[in-house]
C-alpha cells in the first residue's frame, strides 16, 4: 500500500469540507493533480493545496492508497465521505461527516469526533480513539435510510441520536451515552459499554442494543421476557431480554412476529 501524507499548513476562517479526501479520488493521481482536488469553505470554493503540503505517492487503486492527515484539522469536515476502500488516518480531532456514506476500507480518528459520524454508512470500519457527539451511524436529517453495514467503534462516550433509522451494521460506544439509541431501527446492532441516560429503540421495529452499563429512563414500549446469556464484542454477559417498541408495526418471520431487543446487562 502507497501513502500520501498530507499536513496542515494553513487553517481555513471558517470550516472546510474536505470531501475530497478520499483514497478514490487520490488514487492514480500525482501529488499536484491531488493539490488541485476542491474543497469548499462555505460557497467559496478552494484547492486542497491551499490548506495543506502533501508527500508520498498515491497507489493505483483505491484499496492500494493510504492518506494520513496531520495537523489539527478539528474545524474540518467530510473525511472519507463516499470511500469505497484504503485507508485514512487522522492525527488530530475532526469535525462533522467522518465517513458519511463510506462503503469500504478503513478511517482512524487519533482524537474526537463532532457530530455525523458515518451517517447512511454502508460498509467499512471506522475507529475513534477519542469521544463522538451526535447522530453517530445515522441517517441524513430528512432521510429514512441510516448506517446499513459496517463497523464504528468509539472508544470514549458519545452524544444522542445514535443508529437513527439504522438497518444493518454495528456500533459500539465503549463509554456513556446519552439519549435516542436505535430510534426507527430496522436492523443492526448497538452496543453501549457504558451508561446511557433514556429513550432507547423508540419506534424500532428491528434491532438490538446491548446495553452493559446502566439505563436509567427505559421506555413503556419493551417489555422483560427472558434472561439470556451473550457474547458481545469477545466476552459473555448475562442479561435482561426486553423486546419491543410494542407500539410499532411488527413483521412475521416463519409464523413468528420480529421484534426489536434490548439487552440489559445484569
Amino acid at each position: 500500500m502507497e501513502t500520501i501524507t498530507m499536513t496542515l499548513v494553513q487553517e481555513p476562517e471558517l470550516f472546510l469540507e474536505c470531501y475530497s479526501v478520499t483514497p478514490d479520488l487520490f488514487a492514480g493521481k500525482s501529488l499536484a493533480e491531488i493539490a488541485d482536488l476542491p474543497a469548499h469553505e462555505g460557497k467559496i470554493q478552494w484547492k486542497l493545496g491551499d490548506f495543506f503540503k502533501f508527500e508520498g505517492k498515491a497507489g493505483e487503486t483505491a484499496a492500494d492508497t493510504k492518506i494520513v492527515v496531520n495537523g489539527n484539522v478539528r474545524r474540518m469536515k467530510r473525511f472519507g465521505q463516499q470511500m469505497t476502500a484504503g485507508e485514512i488516518i487522522i492525527n488530530s480531532d475532526a469535525d462533522m461527516y467522518i465517513g458519511g456514506w463510506m462503503k469500504g476500507g478503513k478511517i482512524t480518528v487519533k482524537g474526537n469526533a463532532d457530530s455525523f459520524l458515518g451517517i447512511a454508512m454502508e460498509g467499512g470500519e471506522i475507529l475513534i480513539e477519542g469521544d463522538a457527539q451526535n447522530h453517530v451511524g445515522s441517517a441524513y436529517r430528512g432521510d429514512w435510510r441510516g448506517m446499513s453495514g459496517g463497523l464504528i467503534r468509539v472508544k470514549g462516550k458519545a452524544g444522542n441520536d445514535i443508529g437513527t433509522a439504522m438497518t444493518g451494521g454495528t456500533i459500539i460506544i465503549e463509554g456513556d451515552a446519552f439519549i435516542h439509541v436505535l430510534t426507527h431501527a430496522e436492523g443492526g446492532t448497538v452496543i453501549i459499554k457504558g451508561d446511557v441516560e433514556g429513550r432507547v429503540g423508540g419506534q424500532m421495529v428491528k434491532g438490538d442494543a446491548y446495553i452493559l452499563g446502566n439505563l436509567l429512563y427505559p421506555l413503556p414500549g419493551f417489555k422483560k421476557v427472558a434472561t439470556v446469556e451473550k457474547e458481545v464484542d469477545g466476552a459473555t454477559y448475562t442479561f435482561d431480554q426486553f423486546i419491543g417498541d410494542l407500539g410499532e408495526r411488527k413483521e412475521k418471520k416463519k409464523g413468528e412476529i420480529i421484534y426489536g431487543n434490548i439487552f440489559l446487562k445484569k
